[in-house]
C-alpha cells in the first residue's frame, strides 16, 4: 500500500474519489433534507477520504470516509464508514458524564451569577464607599498643612503655636492610621464572605476539571483501534511512547484511521489510500478544494503507525522521502567569514529525523570542524538556491543581526499554478498575512490573524504561460514556508506554486519538484563594510 504521509493518488483512488464528487454533486439536488444540509456542511470544509482493499477472495472494495463528524448525522452518513468508536451514543457513558458536565458548567455559571457576582458588587461598594472616606479625610489633612506651611513661611515665632501645630500633624497621621483600621474591620467580614464564596466556586471548578480529566481518559483508554495483524490497542497506549505521552483530541477520528478500522473489520486487505480536501479552507489552513494531502502528523502518525504493521508500505513509514531532482550542492562564494552555497532542491538545510544529509553536514565534511560552520537562515527542503553559512558565532550573530534589522534583500523566482491576468489578480503588489504553525500537522503553516508571528511578501509577475505564471517574490520576513502559503493562500493569490506537495496541485506528476528558488541575495557586510550581491538563475 501507498504511504498514507507521501504519496500521489493512484489511478484507483483518483477514479473513486470522482465517483464520490458525482455523488456528492447529485446529493445536492436531492429532494432529501438531510443530504442537502450534509453537503452543505461538507462545502463549509471537510477532509475526505478514499480506501481501496482486497477480500480473500480478490475481490476489490472502495470505502469512503470524512474526517471527524458532522451536524447532521454525527459520525454516520449513508455510503461513509462510520466512527473507529462510537462515543456519541445518547444513552452511553460518554454522553451521559458528558450531561453531567455541562450540568455542573450551568451550575457554576448560576453561581457565579447569582450569588458570586452580588458579593463581589457589595466588596465594590464598600471598598469604594471606605476609600471616598479615607480620601476625605486626607484632603482636610492637606489643607490642614497648607494652613500649617502658610503660617512657617509668614515667620511664626510663638513657641506654644508651633508645638500646637506639631501636635495637631501629628494626631492626623495617627487619626489616619486609625481610620484606616476601623475602615478595615468594617470590611473584613464582607471579604471574608466573598473569600469563602470564591473558594466554593473554586471547589466547583475543581471537581468540573477532574471529572473532565476523567472522562477524557475514559476515551482514549477506550477507543481502540486495529492493526494489520488483528491486534488492538487503546490511544493512551499508542500515545504512551510518543513525546506528547496524551492523545490530542480528535485523535483516530481523520479519515485514515475510519478507512483502515472498517477495512480490518471486514478482514479486508488495504492496498491503496487517499485524502482528499473538500470544499472552503478552514481556520486559516492553506487547503484547495478537490487536492490530496497527506495524513496529519500530529494526530494520525502514531495512529497509523500502529494501525498499518502488518501491511507491506512503499515507501515504508520511518523512510527519509527525498525529493526528485537532488544534486551537489555549489559554493558559489567564501571569504573567511562566510560562504554562499546554490542549495539543490531535495537537500535538508540542516539535520532532520532521518539519515539523509543535509546541506549543514556537507560543509561541515568540506571545510571541517575548525571552521564552526553555522547555518545564517534555511531554506525547505524543496527549494533550491542561494543559502548563506557563516564561520564561527561571531560571524554567525553579525548576519543573524543583518537579518533580523531586515537588511538582507532576497529574491525568489516561482512559478505558479494558474494565469494571474485571467485570474484578475494585480501584476505587483504585497501580501501581509501573519502565520502561525500547524502543530498538528507540521510542517505545515496556517493563516492566523489572531496571534500569528507577522508575514510580508512583496510579488511582482513577470510571464505567464500554458496557464502557469512566473513571478518574482520578495520577502520582508522569514517565515516558515512563508511564500508557498501566502501564494496558495486564498487570502493570499490563491495561487499556489507548482509542484508544491504541502498547499499546491499535484496532477499526478510526482516527478516536478517545487517550483521555487532563492535567486538573489543582497547586503553589506559589517565586519568588512563592504557590499555583497550574488545572483543564481533558477533551474526551471
Amino acid at each position: 500500500m501507498n504511504n498514507p504521509f507521501n504519496y500521489t493518488p493512484g489511478a484507483a483512488c483518483e477514479e473513486a474519489f470522482s465517483r464520490l464528487v458525482a455523488r456528492l454533486d447529485a446529493l445536492k439536488q436531492s429532494a432529501n433534507p438531510d443530504d442537502v444540509n450534509f453537503c452543505r456542511e461538507l462545502e463549509a470544509g471537510k477532509m475526505l477520504g478514499v480506501l481501496i482493499a482486497v477480500d480473500a477472495n480478490g475481490l476489490r472494495h472502495t470505502l469512503y470516509a470524512f474526517s471527524g463528524q458532522l451536524g447532521i448525522g454525527g459520525f454516520y452518513h449513508q455510503g461513509f464508514v462510520g466512527p473507529v468508536f462510537d462515543y456519541l451514543r445518547p444513552d452511553g457513558y460518554f454522553k451521559t458524564k458528558e450531561a453531567e458536565i455541562s450540568l455542573q458548567n450551568r451550575e457554576i455559571a448560576q453561581f457565579e451569577k447569582s450569588v458570586l457576582a452580588p458579593l463581589k458588587r457589595d466588596h465594590e461598594l464598600a471598598n469604594d464607599k471606605l476609600n471616598a472616606e479615607v480620601a476625605e479625610y486626607k484632603e482636610r489633612c492637606r489643607r490642614s498643612k497648607l494652613e500649617r506651611d502658610a503660617k512657617r513661611e509668614a515667620g511664626i515665632a510663638d513657641p506654644a503655636e508651633i508645638a500646637a501645630m506639631t501636635r495637631q500633624s501629628q494626631f492626623e497621621k495617627a487619626e489616619l492610621h486609625r481610620l484606616k483600621k476601623r475602615l478595615a474591620a468594617t470590611l473584613e467580614p464582607i471579604a471574608a464572605n466573598l473569600a469563602k464564596t470564591q473558594s466554593h466556586l473554586d471547589a466547583m471548578k475543581e471537581t468540573r476539571r477532574a471529572d473532565s480529566e476523567a472522562l477524557q481518559q475514559w476515551l482514549f483508554n477506550n477507543f481502540k483501534v486495529l492493526n494489520a495483524r488483528g491486534e488492538s490497542r487503546s490511544l493512551s497506549e499508542i500515545f504512551a511512547d510518543t513525546p506528547m505521552m496524551i492523545p490530542p483530541s480528535g485523535a483516530g477520528e481523520c479519515c485514515a484511521p475510519k478507512l483502515l478500522q472498517e477495512a480490518y473489520r471486514q478482514r479486508w486487505q488495504p492496498v491503496a489510500i487517499a485524502e482528499y480536501w473538500y470544499g472552503k479552507p478552514k481556520g486559516g489552513e492553506v487547503r484547495l478544494h478537490g487536492e490530496h494531502y497527506p495524513a496529519c502528523r500530529g494526530k494520525c502518525l502514531p495512529v497509523l503507525s500502529w494501525m498499518l504493521q502488518g501491511v507491506s508500505i512503499e515507501p515504508p513509514l520511518d523512510s527519509e522521502i527525498q525529493a526528485i531532482g537532488a544534486h551537489n550542492p555549489e559554493i558559489i562564494y567564501e571569504n573567511q567569514w562566510f560562504c554562499v552555497v546554490n542549495k539543490p532542491s531535495g537537500m535538508l538545510s540542516v539535520p532532520g529525523k532521518g539519515v539523509a544529509i543535509s546541506l549543514l553536514q556537507w560543509l561541515e565534511e568540506k571545510y571541517g570542524a575548525d571552521r564552526q560552520v553555522r547555518m545564517v537562515h534555511r531554506l525547505d527542503q524543496d527549494t533550491s538556491g542561494l543559502i548563506i553559512a557563516a564561520f564561527g558565532q561571531t560571524s554567525l550573530k553579525v548576519m543573524q543581526s543583518l537579518f533580523a534589522m531586515r537588511k538582507v534583500e532576497k529574491t525568489y523566482v516561482a512559478v505558479l499554478e494558474g494565469d494571474y491576468q485571467s485570474l484578475g489578480i494585480p501584476p505587483h503588489g504585497r501580501i501581509d498575512l501573519p502565520l502561525a504553525p500547524d502543530w498538528l500537522d507540521r510542517p505545515r503553516q496556517r493563516i492566523y490573524f489572531d496571534g500569528g508571528k507577522p508575514a510580508v511578501t512583496d510579488y511582482e509577475f513577470i510571464a505567464t504561460s500554458n496557464c502557469r505564471s512566473r513571478i518574482m517574490f520578495h520577502p520582508l520576513t522569514g517565515r516558515t514556508h512563508q511564500l508557498r502559503a501566502h501564494a496558495a493562500s486564498a487570502h493570499g493569490l490563491g495561487m499556489p506554486i507548482a509542484g508544491d506537495r504541502l498547499y499546491g496541485k499535484n496532477a499526478g506528476n510526482a516527478s516536478e519538484r517545487l517550483l521555487l528558488h532563492a535567486q538573489k541575495i543582497k547586503f553589506t557586510f559589517p565586519l568588512d563594510g563592504q557590499p555583497y550581491s550574488f545572483e543564481s538563475p533558477a533551474p526551471f
